[in-house]
């Protein structure tokens, strides 16, 4: 493989890999609906399945004096919960305990990252996605070698690398 071929390589996957870790960072454990359009409406306690107020169950003696809202979210967190396969599940639980891991300030910047992400356009957070999946594709050390790169390299070359993606991306189109 030529130098500049190699190179070219090497910058795409440190922009994928910047995408990723910001990516993986600001999902990780924040699986979130999407709010409804008109004002949320009280959900009655015995409105629920007999499932779902199981999932519920530590939230029935105060569910009554709830927000709409987070009686909403809760509903429909446990229906998607329950629709889950025991693997779905079993990621999701991973996910969360990641989540509760981190300090405030890491879940403060995978918050200002998420929120980043949603203010993209579609065709943007396509190109985050598949950066980030090529991302997890390669292997740790791989991976390892192209943060390292990526941190060592000075504000004018990231914006380079970040340059010359972009003329390549339109190239294609």
């Amino acid at each position: 493989m030529s130098s500049s071929r190699s190179s070219l390589l090497s910058r795409r996957a440190a922009l994928a890999a910047v995408f990723a870790v910001g990516l993986h960072c600001a999902l990780a454990g924040r699986a979130r609906a999407e709010a409804p359009a008109e004002a949320a409406a009280p959900v009655e306690w015995s409105s629920l399945s007999a499932e779902e107020q199981q999932a519920l169950g530590r939230y029935g003696d105060r569910w009554s004096t709830m927000a709409p809202e987070q009686q909403q979210r809760l509903v429909r967190g446990t229906r998607r919960w329950l629709a889950m396969s025991p693997e779905q599940r079993e990621r999701a639980q991973a996910r969360f305990k990641r989540w509760k891991d981190l300090s405030p300030e890491q879940k403060e910047l995978a918050r200002k990252r998420w929120k980043r992400y949603r203010e993209l356009t579609p065709d943007q957070q396509a190109r985050v996605r598949d950066g980030y999946h090529r991302f997890k594709k390669l292997t740790p050390e791989q991976r390892r070698k192209l943060r390292e790169r990526w941190q060592n390299a000075s504000p004018e070359e990231r914006q380079r690398w970040l340059e010359r993606r972009r003329q390549l991306r339109e190239r294609r189109q």
